[in-house]
């Protein structure tokens, strides 16, 4: 079915229990999840041509799979013609970005349940099918000859991406070149509003006839869409796609709704997604903004209709707190609950965006994402669902237990600390990941001179955080990263003829002499009643080995401290030495700008 064709064609007939349809109570919206989180950069997996590709792949993955449709790991590799890695990496992606909390796939904890309980044919059809998207980009920045005086040095930034770094946006002070919450949201419904006619033929069955007229859709592969969009505006729960279709509302769950025309569905659709893009232009005023640039070349600016370049003021889904720089800041569960976060810097001063609840159906829907944030420790001490780390530098950050996945892109000098299911390390340079994970970390792009280590660090509800999301402890991948290409086919940049098949520079382990353990201020995390009293995840024997040497070497200085038999004088003298190299350290570190702030509070 070719968007084309069927977008002119208006349904001949609706059954006789079809309502007439009326205007939606909520705007339907893009999941920003697959789109931020589901794209993997495996070339066999981007198809120019999708529609045609995957409804040949469609019959082969069917054929393969059971009665429950769904296809394991090694079948899935033999039709790709990927690896058996690579198709395992492909399921383990799309669990941690599913619609569906219900599917088995996405409480499998090992690689061995992963391939024991396969993936639904359908919801891998429309994962396969957005592999080729393209993210949107943001301008270049105007100032250039200010960009070559704060960030003079060639990188991975450099280009559309140096715009992002923190210290060209400190001195430029302007967010305008940088794509907002509604930038993104538009960008997504732009293609989707040019191939959702396409998925929607990978999804619907054939009945009597031919040609695309023949195509119906069920109830059940209806809500497979679930995997790309959704109904519900702030202070609402996400809404099923059946309950809010007039042509499925209010199905008896004992007797399945009879299929409709596809052509139904996608006029249906279609409908919607102008509708909200109307919602979006009206939200946010194009001239008062000016227009951005969309670098996406499958989704051109006409299609997008209107751009925006002003930070959104919606706060449907995922909420923002902007504003990190030169800072310690601090955010516990009982802050952020029914809340998602979002970093910015701005500038030298640091401001917040007012918290906003959204009721939803799933325990922890926190997502925070730090962008951008310089010279900085940062804390958000809760169980998050995604989070994104993005464009810092010179920070530290801890994040707590995080349930589907982690990505941290175009970042340099970064320490992170976090407990996650998953994480995505992409074009980054100098930084030290601590890690507790479940499943093996992914480093993607252009990246350079990265390091891995264990978990090192805890606070006071760290397990339960843990279990809320389910990560198990005694699963950390932190040493097996897999990298994969050092061009990202997601985005639109330029790269030069070649380097689309090189392999991403991978990351390499952590010295264990220089492994220390990360103390989090004990009034943090001390808002709630927990257990934890000491790092969950079991370290391997270098880094405890270690860990104990330094310990036991620490005891030993102490106890010569307190055995030395000096005079008053010499012990002033001796305290006022110790004093001046801590005083030396807290500065030569940066340590001394967390107390300061740590005393203001």
């Amino acid at each position: 079915m070719t968007d084309s064709a069927v977008a002119e064609q208006q349904p001949e007939h609706q059954p006789p229990s079809t309502p007439t349809a009326a205007a939606p109570p909520y705007h339907l919206h893009p999941r920003r999840e697959p789109f931020e989180h589901g794209l993997l950069p495996i070339p066999k997996l981007i198809f120019t041509d999708g529609a045609q590709t995957l409804a040949q792949l469609k019959s082969a993955l069917i054929s393969s799979s059971g009665s429950d449709h769904r296809v394991d790991s090694e079948n899935l590799a033999r039709i790709l013609q990927i690896s058996v890695e690579h198709s395992r990496l492909v399921i383990e992606t799309l669990a941690s970005v599913l619609h569906d909390e219900a599917d088995p796939l996405v409480k499998a904890k090992f690689s061995r349940d992963v391939d024991e309980i396969g993936v639904n044919v359908f919801d891998l059809l429309v994962f396969l099918y957005i592999q080729s998207y393209k993210r949107l980009l943001p301008k270049g920045h105007r100032d250039s000859a200010a960009v070559a005086d704060v960030w003079p040095s060639t990188s991975a930034f450099d280009g559309f991406l140096s715009a992002l770094s923190p210290l060209q946006l400190v001195r430029s002070n302007n967010r305008k070149f940088m794509p907002s919450q509604a930038d993104e949201e538009a960008h997504q419904l732009s293609y989707l509003r040019k191939h959702i006619g396409n998925i929607l033929s990978l999804l619907a069955d054939s009945a009597d006839g031919e040609g695309d007229e023949s195509l119906v859709l069920s109830m059940d592969k209806f809500e497979h869409l679930g995997f790309l969009i959704y109904f519900g505006e702030k202070g609402s729960e996400r809404i099923p796609l059946s309950q809010n279709a007039p042509f499925f509302a209010n199905s008896d769950p004992d007797m399945p709704a009879v299929p409709v025309p596809a052509s139904l569905v996608l006029d249906w659709l279609l409908q919607n997604i102008s509708s909200t893009l109307e919602h979006i232009a009206d939200r946010v005023s194009p001239k008062e903004n000016g227009p951005s640039i969309s670098s996406d070349q499958d989704v051109t600016m006409a299609d997008v209709s209107t751009s925006f370049t002003k930070p959104s003021s919606s706060t449907r889904g995922p909420s923002y707190i902007e504003g990190i720089s030169k800072s310690s800041y601090v955010k516990q569960a009982s802050d952020l609950t029914g809340t998602s976060v979002k970093f910015l810097m701005l500038s030298s001063f640091m401001f917040k965006v007012k918290f906003t609840r959204e009721l939803i159906a799933c325990l922890f829907y926190l997502c925070a994402q730090v962008v951008n944030c310089h010279e900085s420790i940062i804390y958000i001490l809760a169980p998050l669902r995604y989070a994104t780390v993005y464009g810092c530098s010179d920070a530290t950050i801890v994040l707590g237990a995080i349930g589907k996945a982690i990505r941290v892109e175009h970042c340099e000098r970064v320490h992170l600390i976090t407990a996650a299911k998953r994480i995505c390390i992409a074009n980054c340079r100098e930084c030290i990941f601590f890690l507790g994970v479940n499943q093996q970390p992914l480093i993607v792009g252009d990246n350079h001179k990265l390091q891995v280590a264990p978990y090192n660090t805890f606070y006071l509800q760290l397990e339960e955080h843990m279990n809320q999301v389910g990560i198990d402890p005694n699963i950390n991948r932190w040493d097996e990263p897999v990298a994969l290409g050092v061009v990202d086919p997601h985005d639109s940049l330029s790269h030069s003829a070649g380097t689309s098949d090189v392999q991403a520079e991978s990351a390499s382990r952590l010295d264990p002499d220089q492994y220390t353990n990360f103390v989090i201020p004990h009034w943090y995390g001390t808002d709630q009643a927990g257990s934890t009293k000491d790092n969950p995840f079991p370290l391997p024997d270098a880094y405890l080995a270690s860990q104990q040497k330094n310990h036991k070497s620490l005891e030993e200085v102490k106890q010569i401290l307190r055995e030395t038999q000096l005079e008053d004088s010499r012990k002033r003298e001796l305290s006022s030495s110790l004093h001046a190299c801590f005083k030396d350290w807290l500065y030569a570190s940066g340590n001394i700008r967390q107390l300061y702030c740590l005393q203001g509070e």
